[in-house]
C-alpha cells in the first residue's frame, strides 16, 4: 500500500514513515516544514527507494489536487496540524487555518480522488487527533470514545472542529474514515519547546526548568513509538467510521515528570547540586486542563494493542536520545520562538 503521510517531518509523523517503510509501505510524505518540521528527522529513510517528500502546504488546494493525480495513495494519514497549546493562546488565527481549513482541504482532495478511482474498498482516511478534544478531568474518570467534547484551548478546540468535519465527510460522503485521539507523546526527535524535551535541554545547559502553576497538572504519557504500532494497527485492521483512543497507561503529575526526569540525569550526568534545584514554577497558562486520563480498552480488545514501554524505559531511552542527539536540537535552539513556554505572556 502506499501512504500519503501529511506533517510527515513533525514529531509522531516521522516516527510514523520511519515505521511504515520498515513494514514495506511505500510512503508519500507531504509536509509544509514549519517550525515544527524537519527533515532530519527522517535522515535515516531520506534516500529509501519507497519514501517520497513533498514540500506542500494542506491550505493549498491546487497542491493537494496535484499530489493525489500524481501519487495515487492507497491511504492517508493525516498529521498535519499546529499542535502547540501556547502558541495557541498567542496566536489561534494559524491554528484555524491549518487544522480546520487544512483538514476540509485534504478530505476534499481525498473525496474527489477516491470517487474518481472507484471508490476502493481499502482506501482509507486516517485522522490522527488528540485527547485534549473532551477538555478536563477530575480526580477521577477517564476519556472514553462516548465522551463529549469540550476544547480548553483554540488548539484542541481547532482539533474538535477537524474531528468532526472528518466524522461528517464519514456520514456524508461515505468516506471510509478513521479517528484516533491519543493523550500525550514523548520520545526522541520531540521539539524542544514541549514539556520533556524542554526540561532535559534546559537541565544539560543549567538554565531554569519552568513548571507551570504548582506542578499538579496530570497527564497521561505514550511512548512515541507505541503510539505508532497503534496507528499502524488501527489503519489495517480498524473498524471504518469507528474511533480509537489511544493511551499509555502512564499518569503523572507534572511535577513529578520533572523530578524523574532530573533523577535520569543525575544518574547520567552528575553535577555539583541535583538538576532538581533548578525547578523554577511559573505563572500557570489560561485554562490549564488539569488532567487527561484516557481509557484504551476499544483498541485493546477490538485490535489487540497496548503499549509496550514502561514510563521508566521510556524515559531512560529519551533522556539518553536528548544527550547523545544535540548536533539535532542544538540548531533548533535558534530558531525563533523554539524553547519557549508562550502563554506564560498572557
Amino acid at each position: 500500500m502506499k501512504l500519503l503521510v501529511t506533517g510527515g517531518a513533525g514529531f509522531i509523523g516521522s516516527a510514523l514513515v520511519r515505521a511504515a517503510i520498515k513494514r514495506d509501505y511505500d510512503v508519500v510524505n507531504l509536509d509544509s516544514l514549519t517550525y515544527a518540521g524537519s527533515l532530519e528527522n527522517l535522515s535515516s529513510v531520506h534516500d529509501h527507494p519507497k519514501y517520497t517528500f513533498i514540500h506542500a502546504d494542506i491550505r493549498d488546494k491546487a497542491q493537494l489536487q496535484e499530489v493525489f493525480e500524481v501519487h495515487n495513495p492507497g491511504s492517508v494519514m493525516h498529521f498535519a496540524a499546529e499542535s502547540h497549546v501556547d502558541r495557541s493562546i498567542d496566536d489561534a488565527g494559524a491554528f484555524i487555518e491549518t487544522n480546520i481549513v487544512g483538514t476540509y482541504n485534504l478530505l476534499e482532495a481525498a473525496r474527489r480522488y477516491w470517487t474518481r478511482v472507484q471508490k476502493p474498498s481499502s482506501f482509507r482516511f486516517h485522522h490522527i487527533s488528540t485527547d485534549e478534544v473532551y477538555g478536563s478531568l477530575g480526580e477521577l474518570g477517564q476519556f472514553s470514545e462516548k465522551t463529549a467534547y469540550a476544547p480548553s484551548s483554540p488548539y484542541s478546540a481547532a482539533k474538535a472542529s477537524s474531528d468532526h468535519l472528518v466524522s461528517a465527510w464519514g456520514s456524508t460522503y461515505d468516506l471510509p474514515v478513521l479517528i484516533t485521539n491519543c493523550s500525550n507523546n514523548y520520545g526522541p526527535y520531540h521539539l524542544p519547546e514541549k514539556l520533556i524535551p524542554l526540561i532535559i535541554i534546559n537541565a544539560l545547559d543549567g538554565n531554569p526548568l519552568p513548571v507551570y502553576g504548582t506542578g499538579n497538572n496530570v497527564r497521561d504519557w505514550l511512548y512515541v513509538d507505541d503510539h505508532v504500532d497503534a496507528l499502524l494497527a488501527v489503519l489495517e485492521r480498524g473498524k471504518l467510521g469507528r474511533r480509537y483512543n489511544i493511551g499509555g497507561d502512564n499518569e503523572v503529575k507534572n511535577i513529578d515528570m520533572v523530578l524523574k526526569i532530573c533523577a535520569i540525569l543525575d544518574e547520567k550526568i552528575p553535577a555539583e547540586r541535583s538538576y532538581k534545584n533548578l525547578i523554577s514554577f511559573v505563572q500557570d497558562r489560561p485554562g490549564h486542563d488539569y488532567r487527561y486520563s484516557i481509557d484504551s480498552s476499544r483498541i485493546k480488545d477490538e485490535l489487540g494493542w497496548k503499549p509496550s514501554v514502561c514510563l521508566e524505559e521510556g524515559l531512560r531511552k529519551t533522556v539518553q536520545w536528548y544527550i547523545d542527539n544535540q548536533a539535532w536540537w542544538r540548531p533548533l535552539q535558534q530558531r525563533k520562538g523554539v524553547g519557549e513556554r508562550l502563554g506564560k505572556r498572557i
